[in-house]
């Protein structure tokens, strides 16, 4: 959840461990319940990433960035499809038969989503900020990754302040939820 670094580092931290689970997906046997455990584990590391870009990432890219709203705007709106096949997937077990077809779907958006920031957002953030607001914006993200929800809530606000007020206590309740459940262990 937390890898240290600047914000550049730990978000890519945390692509390659997705990464990693998509492939412990691909590797695991259609219907096997092992597979519905790690699309769990998946969904809770993308909606902890998400909110933590969208709290922290997504504004430092509208104040410092060239054309930084409508960056901005297309991640989120990347991220608001992303949290929909999340929801989706949420609901079904590992047997169902379209959650091979949904998690494939997922799979190819993240991945587009990933490489643009990468190739295009992350180096343009290197260049537009200086090494210690990164390295501040890393701790604000690792903070915020800690108090995330971890199960999508497409409806709720993705923006400031509306996204920090409010995702604090959905993440209190989803914890709960996780505890009780065993979901994420």
């Amino acid at each position: 959840m937390g890898h240290g670094g600047d914000v550049i580092d730990e978000l890519t931290t945390d692509h390659r461990e997705v990464d990693d689970l998509f492939e412990k997906i691909q590797a695991t046997a259609p219907g096997n319940p092992e597979r519905k455990r790690l699309m769990d584990q998946v969904t809770i590391e993308l909606v902890r990433h998400s909110v933590a870009e969208e709290q922290y990432l997504y504004p430092t890219v509208r104040r410092r960035l060239t054309d930084g709203d409508a960056i901005a705007d297309k991640e989120i709106a990347d991220h608001s499809q992303v949290e929909r096949l999340l929801k989706t997937l949420e609901g079904l077990d590992a047997d169902a038969a379209d959650f091979n077809d949904l998690v494939l779907k997922l799979k190819t958006e993240v991945t587009a989503h990933v490489h643009d920031e990468e190739t295009n957002l992350f180096p343009q953030l290197r260049r537009a900020c200086d090494e210690a607001d990164l390295h501040k914006l890393g701790e604000s993200v690792r903070r915020a990754k800690k108090i995330a929800p971890t199960r999508p809530h497409p409806s709720a606000p993705d923006t400031p302040p509306g996204n920090k007020l409010l995702a604090p206590g959905a993440g209190l309740v989803d914890r709960a939820r996780d505890l009780v459940t065993g979901r994420g262990e």
